[in-house]
């Protein structure tokens, strides 16, 4: 119970101010980038920069994943098949971790190129993982994908088809997510600043969008939608997103 207390305690601490990004680039042909952040400055200089080491930390590296799993290969050979999978699927994604205890600034993101927004499936799993590396310790991600509790709770499918792009979010595990959102309720009036932000630019203008909080550039290519984190968490159908691109 008190390992229960301390977990949704650093979560619900995280969440303080946290700000969630995720940004997609997508080419005429359905290529493109998609990269998603966490902003945890507003929650570093709320005090959680006392969770981590007394001692000053100052990090900004980026880690191109397909690297790394080559690097530890014999350690990764030792998981389970399900293990090796999952981090198998991080192959082609990079991480970026940026900390500052002095500045208090905290900041890591996960990206990957595409050739069909399809690959980027598994963001949000990366993401997870790439939380674990912070700081310093790389062979964390390993270590993360062993504990008990750490299997992501929502995912998210991209398709491009036809001109139309689509962003359709779905909880992974009804019975886990139910709990730990029952467990964040004592924790919700602190996420209030806490929001998730989706911002998506295409190569044609946007001709229809189907959320209709949705906001658009002067050139009608980007499209931004954004929802406090906690009632995305709760319902991730809030960010479904359906664009139709105008013809060229």
């Amino acid at each position: 119970m008190k390992l229960k207390l301390l977990f949704l305690f650093a979560f619900a601490l995280t969440l303080i101010g946290c700000q969630f990004s995720e940004t997609m680039v997508m080419n005429a042909d359905g290529s493109g980038e998609m990269s998603v952040e966490v902003n945890l400055n507003e929650m570093m200089a709320f005090g959680g920069g006392a969770m981590l080491d007394s001692a000053s930390v100052k990090v900004d590296t980026i880690i191109h994943m397909k690297q790394f799993l080559e690097e530890k290969r014999d350690s990764i050979s030792k998981l389970s098949a399900a293990q090796q999978q999952k981090l198998k699927k991080m192959e082609n994604f990079n991480v970026r971790v940026k900390m500052d205890s002095e500045t208090s600034e905290m900041i890591y993101a996960i990206s990957t190129n595409f050739k069909n927004v399809a690959e980027a499936n598994d963001i949000l799993n990366g993401l997870e993982q790439a939380g674990g590396m912070m700081p310093g310790d790389k062979t964390q991600a390993m270590k993360t994908t062993k504990e008990e509790g750490s299997q992501e709770l929502i995912g998210v499918n991209y398709t491009f088809k036809n001109g139309v792009f689509k962003r359709d979010a779905y909880i992974k595990d009804k019975k886990m997510h139910k709990q730990q959102v029952d467990s964040l309720k004592q924790a919700e009036a602190f996420m209030g600043g806490s929001n998730y932000t989706i911002k998506y630019t295409f190569a044609n203008k946007i001709k229809t969008t189907s959320n209709p909080e949705a906001n658009f550039s002067a050139d009608k290519k980007t499209v931004t939608v954004q929802t406090p984190f906690i009632e995305y968490f709760k319902n991730p159908d809030l960010l479904d997103l359906q664009v139709e691109l105008e013809k060229q």
